[in-house]
């Protein structure tokens, strides 16, 4: 699943109610600092309306006062409440995307934090030099995860002796320079040693490598075929004095988009092919695809970022998660009446399936659609 449902997923099991706040958390204009001030009133006052439990619109109002100093606007304030906890408090780089969300329910709501950050897979920044590098792991959606030693980064030190190569010379300066080479080598395979496992155990679908030009070229070397076919270089020197890191961070974003865009399209021409071959692995639909989920067939759910806005779904207690009705909840006990998208994201989630937002048209008039695991059954055959 994404990295967004799959980080939140335990929380579904949880018992409601469960308020889902989604707002604007900008601080950096008059208007904002005033809206800080008034915002955790207007919040607690849609919580009371929907009778929210006192103790987590107190929770709310205490995690609301606490504003995104020190962040660039736009920001955006993401917030479930649960048995008067705060239980995701979360400010997110960028301008709201649709509406501002305040909803009491019987479920936490991940729809606004998924449309958000609609595409966020792991991936790996490595600066390298003759010394060894640093590699950091990464999310699409702004997250950067600790990897080693509890630090953010793991800091690869290789041999530093004999390094610098030399000038033209006698005998002994071209042993060094061989030797240098050597060295050069050896830190190289250390450093393309980690990148393989670290983008292995954390899958990886992009490997920046930046750098010395000579320590990027022997790392693209030593990387294993796995790794090779995810790199992306980045021709800049980022460990040299002076290098301009915003342009790198540009460039670094640029290679998550295409990543992005390619991973979407590579999902929609899956599904076009399953649609072709008629191997009933693809189902189409919100019924269809209800029906999916309901057996845990789902392997990636394709959803227009709008799809079924304002309609409901019923979110059960147990599986099969999900129904459209209460002859569909084969015994679970039904929750309540729920946003359909959140529904469906959470069926996705309890059900370790994909889920990819789409912008609206991009499915071509088909807003809800997905790839299964294993064939449908056989249509049951109509009466005469």
């Amino acid at each position: 699943m994404t990295h967004v449902l799959k980080d939140h997923a335990h929380l579904f099991e949880r018992p409601g109610p469960w308020t889902t706040i989604y707002v604007d958390g900008s601080t950096g204009t008059v208007d904002g600092l005033a809206s800080d001030e008034i915002l955790p009133r207007s919040i607690a006052q849609e919580m009371k309306a929907a009778d929210a439990p006192p103790g987590d619109i107190e929770a709310a109002v205490t995690a609301l006062a606490r504003t995104a100093k020190g962040l660039p606007d736009p920001v955006t304030r993401y917030l479930l409440v649960n048995d008067g906890t705060a239980v995701v408090d979360e400010f997110l780089s960028g301008d709201l995307v649709g509406l501002t969300v305040t909803a009491t329910g019987p479920i936490p709501d991940l729809t606004p934090l998924v449309r958000h950050s609609p595409e966020d897979f792991a991936y790996l920044v490595a600066e390298v030099g003759h010394h060894g590098g640093e590699i950091y792991l990464q999310y699409a959606d702004g997250d950067e995860q600790h990897i080693t030693s509890g630090a953010p980064a793991s800091d690869i030190e290789g041999d530093t002796m004999h390094t610098r190569k030399l000038g033209s010379g006698g005998w002994s300066q071209r042993n060094r320079q061989q030797h240098a080479e050597k060295v050069w080598k050896m830190n190289s395979r250390e450093v393309a040693s980690e990148i393989d496992r670290i983008a292995a155990e954390h899958d990886a679908q992009l490997i920046v490598v930046a750098g010395d030009i000579r320590a990027r070229q022997l790392v693209a070397d030593e990387v294993s075929q796995e790794s090779a076919a995810k790199l992306g270089i980045i021709e800049s020197n980022t460990r040299a004095d002076g290098a301009d890191e915003e342009m790198f961070n540009e460039q670094v974003q640029a290679l998550v988009a295409r990543t992005m865009a390619e991973r979407q399209q590579t999902l929609l021409a899956r599904l076009a092919e399953k649609e072709g071959q008629g191997t009933r692995t693809s189902a189409v639909g919100r019924g269809a695809v209800v029906t999916a989920l309901q057996q845990a067939q789902v392997e990636s759910l394709l959803l227009e970022a709008t799809a079924w806005d304002g309609e409901t779904l019923l979110a059960l207690d147990a599986a099969p998660w999900v129904a459209a009705s209460e002859t569909e909840t084969a015994g679970a006990v039904v929750l309540g009446e729920v946003p359909a998208v959140a529904a469906l994201l959470r069926a996705a989630a309890l059900t370790d399936a994909e889920a990819t937002i789409y912008p609206s048209g991009a499915l071509q008039e088909r807003p809800i659609a997905a790839l299964l695991r294993w064939p449908t059954g056989p249509d049951a055959p109509t009466a005469a």
